[in-house]
Formats: C-alpha cells, sequence, structure tokens
C-alpha cells in the first residue's frame, strides 16, 4: 500500500506580523521549517531507483566484502615474515575469486591464490607475486612482511547492518553498486514529486504562433519544464491563461488535482493586471514575501486546494533565480531529499562593482581562465545572459566594493542539479 503524508498546513507561508522586506536567508529558513514531504512512498527494485528520493536509512544486508580475501595475485600463508630469505613448499591447487579453496594450508606452506578470492583456512598473508621466485613446487622471497599483508578483512568496507545510504539522499550510480555489493535489491523511495508550470498573461503567445506587436513569445514555461527534469522532479505543462482570473480559478482547480506544487510565471507582483495575486488574494491563499534581492522582489506564496503555489516573476531572468534560490530547495525538501543549499566556491572576481547595502544580488556569472566573470549587463530583460552564464555570482546583503583579483561566491549551475 501507498503511504501518503499529511497535507501541508494552510499556514505554512505566513510570515511573522511586522515583517515587510525578507532577508534572503530568513525567507530559505521560513521555507526549510515549514515546508514537509508531500509525496508518497513506494518500493522499487534497484534499477528502476536511480534519481529517486530514499524513504528511509538503507541497511546492508551483507558485509563487504563478505569475508577475508586477497587484494593482489601472490601466494598466500599463514602469520608474519621476518627479514630475510625464504623458501615454503607450495600445496596443490589454487583459490581464485569465486572458486574457493576447499582445504585447510598446513602452517610453513602457501598456495597460489589470485585476485579477490577468499583467504583458505590456515592463510591470513599474501605476498605479491612479482616479490616470489617460483620453483617446481616451492617459492623464495625476501622479508620482511607483516601479517595480513596485501588481505582485505571481512566488512572492513561495510558490516552487516550499518546503514549505507541515509534517508532523503538522492540515488546515484554509485549507490546501486554499494546496495548491490550488500545484498540489497529494492529500495523504498518517495514517489517523483510533480511539478505544474503555468504561465498567465494576454502578452504571451507559444512558439509557432504569430506575435503581433505588443506580445511576445512564453520563454519561461518552457525553461522552468526543463528545469524540473533536470532536478530530478516530473514536469507537467499546464499551458498558459489569459489575463482572466476566471479561466485562471478554472485552471487551478483542474491543476490542483493533478500535481504536488505549482509553479506559476507572471502576475505575482501588486499591478492591475497582475491577477495570479489577487485570485489568490481574494481566496485568502495568498502570501506576498518580499524578498530583498535582485533580480525577483516579488515571490507570492500560497496554498490553493492543499497544492503549494510559488508564483514566480514573469521575467526570464528573476524567474530562474528564484526557482533556483528559493523553489529548488524547497521543491526538493517536499519531495523527500534533505534541505539542499548549493555549493559554492570562492574564487578571484574578473570584474568590478559597487554593491549598495540592503539586498542580496545574483549576477549572471562564468568561469574563464581562473577568474569568474559577470554579463555585461544586469538588466533583468537580457535573456541572452541565462545562456551565457554558467552559474552565478553571489553577493550578500551587506555593501561592497569589488576589484578585479577580489574573492567572490561564484554557485555552479551544476550546484542546483542542472
Amino acid at each position: 500500500m501507498t503511504l501518503k503524508p499529511p497535507p501541508l498546513r494552510n499556514d505554512c507561508f505566513a510570515l511573522p506580523a511586522g515583517v515587510d522586506w525578507t532577508p534572503v536567508d530568513e525567507a530559505l529558513a521560513l521555507l526549510r521549517d515549514r515546508l514537509d514531504v508531500v509525496t508518497g512512498r513506494e518500493i522499487l527494485p534497484l534499477g528502476q531507483a536511480l534519481g529517486r528520493v530514499l524513504a528511509c536509512d538503507v541497511l546492508a544486508r551483507r558485509s563487504n566484502p563478505p569475508q577475508p580475501n586477497t587484494a593482489v595475485d601472490g601466494y598466500g600463508f599463514a602469520g608474519a615474515v621476518p627479514e630475510g630469505a625464504h623458501v615454503l613448499p607450495l600445496v596443490q591447487g589454487r583459490a581464485a575469486a569465486g572458486l574457493a579453496y576447499e582445504g585447510e594450508v598446513p602452517a610453513g606452506r602457501a598456495i597460489r591464490i589470485l585476485t579477490g578470492a577468499a583467504l583458505p583456512a590456515g592463510v591470513d598473508t599474501v605476498i605479491l607475486e612479482e616479490d616470489v621466485t617460483l620453483g617446481a613446487e616451492e617459492i623464495a622471497f625476501h622479508g620482511p612482511l607483516k601479517q595480513g599483508a596485501n588481505t582485505r578483512k571481512a566488512g572492513e568496507d561495510v558490516a552487516a547492518g550499518d546503514v549505507i545510504l541515509s534517508a532523503g539522499r538522492v540515488v546515484t550510480p554509485a549507490d546501486l553498486a554499494l546496495a548491490t555489493a550488500t545484498g540489497l535489491a529494492e529500495f523504498e523511495v518517495y514517489q517523483p514529486l510533480r511539478v505544474g508550470v503555468l504561465s498567465t498573461g494576454d502578452e504571451l503567445r507559444d512558439v509557432g504562433q504569430t506575435a503581433a506587436p505588443g506580445q511576445i513569445y512564453d520563454a519561461n514555461r518552457p525553461m522552468l519544464l526543463a528545469l524540473l527534469g533536470q532536478m530530478g522532479f516530473t514536469p507537467v505543462d499546464l499551458g498558459r491563461v489569459r489575463d482572466d482570473r476566471a479561466a485562471l480559478r478554472a485552471r487551478l482547480n483542474s491543476a490542483a488535482s493533478e500535481v504536488d506544487v505549482i509553479l506559476t510565471s507572471g502576475g505575482a507582483s501588486a499591478g492591475d493586471e497582475d491577477h495570479v495575486s489577487a485570485l489568490l488574494r481574494e481566496a485568502g491563499a495568498m502570501q506576498e514575501w518580499r524578498i530583498a534581492l535582485k533580480p525577483g522582489r516579488p515571490l507570492a506564496l500560497a496554498m490553493w486546494d492543499g497544492v503549494p503555489i510559488f508564483g514566480l516573476p514573469g521575467n526570464p531572468v528573476a524567474a530562474l533565480v528564484c526557482t533556483l534560490i528559493f523553489a529548488r530547495p524547497a521543491m526538493g525538501l517536499m519531495a523527500g531529499a534533505s534541505w539542499q543549499s548549493p555549493q559554492g566556491f570562492e574564487v578571484p572576481a574578473g570584474f568590478e562593482k559597487r554593491k549598495k547595502p540592503g539586498r542580496r544580488e545574483y549576477l549572471r556569472a562564468r568561469m574563464r581562465d581562473g577568474r569568474v566573470e559577470v554579463f555585461k549587463s544586469e538588466g533583468s530583460g537580457r535573456i541572452s545572459g541565462l545562456s551565457w552564464a554558467e552559474g552565478l555570482v553571489e553577493l550578500r546583503d551587506s555593501a561592497a566594493d569589488i576589484s578585479s583579483g577580489d574573492p567572490v561566491r561564484f554557485i555552479p549551475y551544476d550546484s542546483f542539479r542542472l
């Protein structure tokens, strides 16, 4: 039976009384503290679990390695070897991976052994074949050699019962190898988070349609749908809605039964044609966060029939930044993953900038010749800068006077799983 978590509280997006401009870190902390998993659980074979989020800790069913074995090709025997020349007679047969030696190697004798083979009874040390002179029925070599040399202990990597993967982890190919080696055949995972993308605005047209004067092509929806797929979520195209509250209400009503989260773009501010925020406010579901950041100050957060809505700015640059900085970690949490802050790196600036205090700023940027350079214009209408960039430079809330060579924080797009 698929287990479903309880719904989010309707007040999960409410800001504390008296809050006006919300610093970025406070906004992220509120999201982290108030959001929870919204998807159910299921059990999948390992081969189908890549990219899914683990719903519980995973324990090893078998030790790795399961028994003591040799790390090299060579000859096995018992005990340490003192300094000097030594000769040991060989027993008949050999030990190889998958072909255990059935007998016991007597003290003072050696056996041919190949990499990965379980150590036969009476063997706890292996000497490399390159260090041995092989005779007809004996080997000669020089010591010293420590007891246990060139061998692996049972469970030295993982012991049966150990936690090998933690709940909230996104399954990687390496995880599949570890799970298989320790005897697992399936994972309990969260179902994929279904995220709907809805564009609003009379001015929008889809690619392939004729755009009249004053109309623009909807660049946000294809961008956001692609982003969601790269992030490991299930994107759902909710299309676009004209500036009509009845049509928007109907689309949100139908979407609430199809998806776990809704991203809208456009209409999130407080103007006459900002119908997303107006409709959500009418329904009593709206919490408009004015975030102290550039670009993308207005971020409309709401619950619609139990489904969280992230109302993104209509400008593609601001929509991308708000998605990466706010929606990405929040949706990861709702998908069952641990909160994931993007990994940034201190690198030398390849630009100069004077920044005023009071807002967090994100600049489109890329690395070249060991320095990070920023796009020639900070204008949020310059969509070409999104393709030009390979990540973001994050400038903290305080004032800054940046000169070429000064350390700045660069967040590659890869840090957002892009």
